[in-house]
């Protein structure tokens, strides 16, 4: 199950990757050749959007489930484990809300579009109103899955606070985290000469 929803994610990642990718030679080969030969992609502004929402949504997933994104924690840090724990699941089951009610806004966009084609494209508008689908039930696993763990006791203290304040605070603990993992690693390929002599 593990490595599935690992895979999952590595799909993820790809499509952040290709949806990138699209968007830089859209513009930029629009933009060439715009000025230098007086032409253009037809497609370019238009499917450059959709990959830029398909981006951030994806991107938004990725980032929920590796607990990225940033917010306020000064209030939830100064609480005593039980307020934390408190305020943890109480923000995890507004946001279960709000996914669900972005999930039926979302569907409803989606039937009501599904018909119209985009101008330039000539893709299904449903296509692009789906993201919020997508982004939905990837979201609603992500959070129903962080709530269960912390419910059944196998969240530690010093995760209970899931988002940080600053880029740095951020970079500095998945920098600890690749070293962790590396030293794991290391220990794995190299084992100690106590472990080898018994």
């Amino acid at each position: 199950m593990i490595r599935l929803v690992d895979g999952y994610f590595r799909l993820l990642k790809f499509l952040v990757v290709l949806c990138l990718a699209t968007m830089v030679v859209l513009v930029f080969g629009n933009v060439v050749l715009r000025y230098g030969f007086n032409s253009g992609i037809t497609i370019s502004e238009e499917l450059s959007r959709w990959c830029f929402v398909w981006l951030t949504f994806t991107g938004a997933i990725i980032a929920m489930r590796s607990h990225s994104h940033l917010g306020m924690d000064s209030v939830v840090s100064r609480l005593p484990v039980l307020g934390k724990k408190f305020c943890y699941v109480l923000s995890h089951v507004i946001m279960l809300v709000c996914v669900v009610l972005f999930a039926t806004g979302s569907w409803e966009q989606t039937v009501i579009n599904i018909g119209n084609a985009a101008p330039a494209t000539g893709l299904s508008s449903g296509f692009y109103y789906g993201t919020g689908i997508f982004f939905s039930i990837s979201a609603f696993g992500i959070l129903l899955y962080d709530l269960w763990w912390m419910l059944s006791g196998r969240l530690q203290d010093s995760e209970l606070i899931q988002v940080k304040e600053s880029q740095e605070e951020l970079d500095h603990d998945k920098l600890d985290q690749y070293q962790h993992e590396m030293e794991s690693e290391m220990k794995k390929s190299n084992p100690s000469p106590d472990g080898a002599k018994k």
